[in-house]
């Protein structure tokens, strides 16, 4: 492992926590907010890569296809939480698993009947094609760090919007107490909405913004979800600053343990042998961290305020 390429692996690291931000943000409001469990939260980050990949193609240009990717979203998200989600904000945890789990189900079948199995290729845009200098002898992708940039601006406007406006003291009111924001007379039914379709968004952006660097796939979601749930109980459930520091964290373990394992393993055992125990310790490591942190923090990192 030469310096270089442990620069390039936490780069690397860095744009994939910020894509799990994205994702994992909307993902904490929803829990957070509406104490609301969505598996399908996942298909919304595939269909913001189908919804980009299709327009981008339809249209001729990458950043067109981003920008009515967004509204197409939304309008997906709000469409979900419509005809599905808000009939089971009442019910148990277990009736929404369930439920969920069949949105997955359903969508991921609807995304083989519409596009077809074969994953789709998105064109990297011209404008962000090529690498930065990096030090002599590296460059690193300009896409992949208008990925990073993308991702930090986005984190920190949501922070502006969560921390600085009278809708984001809805929210975390409503993260912290959502009976008393009821009482108060707040339309939570409406605020419901709005955090789902945002969260909505936030994902398919992430699915637009990935896609000229993954395939474009059914199921693409799935590995995301597991992940973005990993993010928001180590960040604190309902907290956008925890989301955001534990996706950089997670992106960072797991990038680095899947390059680093294996040559650690060389230390100790054969090459062969190395590789495959450094291979399977390296997918355990983002969830060693989260036992180890809720040990000490049970509530993560940076837990909602409560009260």
């Amino acid at each position: 492992m030469t310096v270089q390429l442990l620069l390039v692996q936490a780069l690397n690291g860095l744009q994939f926590g910020v894509l799990l931000f994205l994702v994992a943000a909307g993902l904490t409001l929803v829990f957070g907010v509406m104490d609301f469990i969505n598996l399908a939260h996942g298909v919304q980050y595939m269909l913001g890569a189908y919804l980009g990949a299709s327009l981008a193609a339809a249209t001729g240009s990458f950043w067109a296809g981003l920008l009515l990717s967004l509204p197409a979203a939304l309008a997906c998200g709000l469409a979900l939480e419509w005809l599905v989600f808000r009939h089971l904000y009442d019910r148990d945890h277990l009736s929404q698993v369930l439920a969920t789990f069949g949105v997955i189900l359903f969508l991921n079948e609807a995304v083989k009947l519409i596009w077809g199995n074969a994953p789709l290729q998105v064109p990297t845009p011209d404008l962000l094609q090529g690498g930065i200098t990096l030090m002599p002898g590296l460059q690193y992708p300009v896409y992949r760090m208008a990925i990073l940039f993308a991702g930090l601006a986005t984190a920190a406007l949501l922070w502006l919007l969560v921390e600085r406006t009278r809708a984001g003291a809805l929210v975390r009111a409503g993260a912290s107490n959502r009976p008393m924001l009821a009482a108060l007379g707040v339309d939570t039914g409406r605020l419901f909405m709005l955090v789902f379709g945002f969260g909505a968004m936030l994902a398919g952006f992430a699915g637009v913004m990935a896609g000229p660097i993954l395939s474009v796939e059914p199921g693409m979601g799935d590995t995301v979800l597991i992940l973005a749930f990993v993010v928001i109980v180590i960040g604190g459930i309902g907290s956008v600053r925890g989301a955001f520091l534990a996706a950089l964290l997670v992106g960072l373990i797991e990038t680095l343990g899947r390059s680093l394992m294996p040559d650690l393993m060389k230390l100790f055992m054969a090459a062969s042998p190395a590789r495959q125990t450094g291979a399977a310790l390296g997918s355990m490591l983002v969830y060693i961290a989260m036992a180890l942190i809720l040990a000490v923090r049970p509530r993560g990192l940076f837990p909602a305020r409560a009260g």
